[in-house]
């Protein structure tokens, strides 16, 4: 009996290990077919592809949205490449323009712009966050990962927290610009208050945005004596150019009462930069009577002091910029080159960048292995991130100026403060914008997107992976200097 058990269990058991192992082998089978669609579906595009790739995207919308013939004041059609001018420059924040925004753009054009300034203010991935957030939708992992990229953060911690905020001091700031600038535009009694209205708002937005677009044909240099069209564009860039991190920090002063190493470095940099910019500018153009030489003493500290401000990052100006000096033009190239504070709304290689060069330059003069400040230590891992920066930014900046000095053939001053003020997003011109080539305008689009974008972000979007070194190789020493 036991006998013929075995023989019935054996007759069930094996046909069952058959089938199972047949059912392993197929499985086997399914997982190698469909394995590269799994690997298609698990790769995503990393954090600073898909900022690229958003800013594109905005970019590419603005340009359809610009080449209707509703968004010209004369109903026909502005160009393709105009408007991809004008995309470009609105989105990056830049203010470069080949056409007058206030003369060829209808008010749906000037809209159009004005929205792409938002947006290339406040960053995809913070707007797309804060829909989220109100729509009550959870943020994820991956999106708090390309914001943290979008806003230059060191970690993840805190940054819906962070988007609040930026939602908040946008809000805040340039609803207060805006008003100072109605009641300022409207006691003048020459535009109506719709007008005057529009007129706040547009510029509000634009300074906050350090993107230098204006209604006006000069920019605001009919206003270089009005104290307080002056003081409230000034405020409006500094406060755009600091940083959103360096604005909640000092928001939150009063209950914390310090400030963390990056906002000290941002804040002191940056008045030292506007300090030099105002004095130099100052003496230098004093006497030149096509810039500040027939302007009496307060126009001239209004138009010194507002000029070294927004040379950084705005691009608005209150005095010709074609008519100043060399010298004060390539100091102008220099303050441009340098740039607004990380996470803000300007360019350039950023204040904290060319800050820790100065410190880490004068540090191996000194013979100090480490870098303090404010009583802190700086990590030793930023350095390398810096110089990185620093020279990609010049690579950049002079593959552009050869470029755009072989196409153009330009006074070399001005082609290199157009490449410039391109890269830093700042929008100030000699006055060659206009007149550029079709492969001029092409040359500074590139260079206002990659500016705008960074040039380390840009690269780390183009290089697919970073394969860790696996091999070290013997260390041998090279004489420098």
């Amino acid at each position: 009996m036991a006998l013929d058990d075995k023989m019935m269990r054996a007759q069930f058991i094996v046909p069952l290990r058959i089938i199972t192992i047949k059912i392993q082998n197929l499985k086997n089978e399914v997982r190698k077919i469909t394995s590269p669609v799994k690997i298609i579906k698990e790769e995503k595009l990393s954090p600073p592809q898909v900022l690229v790739l958003g800013f594109l995207t905005v970019i590419i919308i603005g340009t359809i949205l610009l080449n209707l013939p509703a968004a010209s004041s004369t109903g026909k059609s502005v160009g393709f490449i105009n408007a991809l001018f004008t995309a470009t420059s609105a989105t990056c924040v830049t203010g470069l323009i080949v056409l007058d925004t206030g003369k060829d753009f209808s008010t749906f054009g000037q809209l159009i712009i004005l929205i792409l300034l938002q947006c290339g203010e406040l960053g995809i991935m913070t707007m797309s966050t804060m829909f989220a957030f109100l729509m009550g939708k959870r943020i994820s992992l991956r999106q708090r990962l390309i914001m943290q990229e979008s806003l230059n953060q060191f970690s993840i911690g805190g940054l819906v927290r962070l988007a609040k905020y930026i939602l908040i001091f946008t809000v805040i700031i340039e609803g207060v610009g805006a008003t100072i600038l109605f009641f300022s535009f409207y006691w003048q009694r020459i535009y109506s208050p719709v007008q005057a209205l529009y007129l706040g708002v547009f510029h509000s937005i634009s300074a906050f945005c350090n993107a230098g677009f204006s209604l006006f044909s000069d920019s605001i240099m009919r206003y270089k004596g009005d104290l307080i069209i002056n003081l409230t564009f000034i405020a409006l860039i500094i406060l755009g150019g600091i940083g959103f991190l360096v604005l909640l920090e000092l928001f939150q002063y009063g209950k914390n009462g310090t400030l963390s190493l990056h906002a000290n470095l941002a804040l002191k940099i940056s008045l030292i930069l506007i300090l030099i910019g105002f004095i130099v500018i100052y003496l230098i153009e004093s006497n030149n009577p096509f810039t500040l030489g027939n302007l009496n003493l307060s126009e001239k500290i209004y138009a010194s002091l507002f000029q070294s401000v927004t040379a950084r990052t705005a691009g608005f100006n209150t005095i010709h910029i074609g008519s100043m000096l060399n010298p004060t033009l390539f100091l102008i190239i220099i303050l441009m080159f340098i740039g607004a504070s990380p996470g803000s709304t300007g360019g350039g290689v950023k204040t904290t960048t060319f800050g820790l060069l100065i410190l880490y330059v004068w540090s191996s003069l000194t013979g100090k292995e480490e870098i303090n400040l404010f009583k802190r230590r700086v990590s030793p891992n930023i350095i390398p991130k810096a110089l990185t920066v620093i020279t990609l930014s010049l690579a950049l900046v002079t593959i552009m100026t050869i470029l755009l000095s072989y196409v153009e053939g330009e006074n070399f001053i001005k082609i290199l403060f157009e490449v410039v003020s391109a890269f830093g997003t700042v929008g100030l011109s000699t006055g060659i914008t206009p007149s550029l080539s079709v492969a001029g305008k092409i040359i500074v689009i590139i260079t206002m997107f990659t500016g705008r974008v960074g040039p380390l972000g840009l690269a780390l979007a183009l290089i697919q992976r970073r394969e860790p070194e696996v091999i070290k190789y013997p260390e041998e020493k090279v004489m420098v200097g």
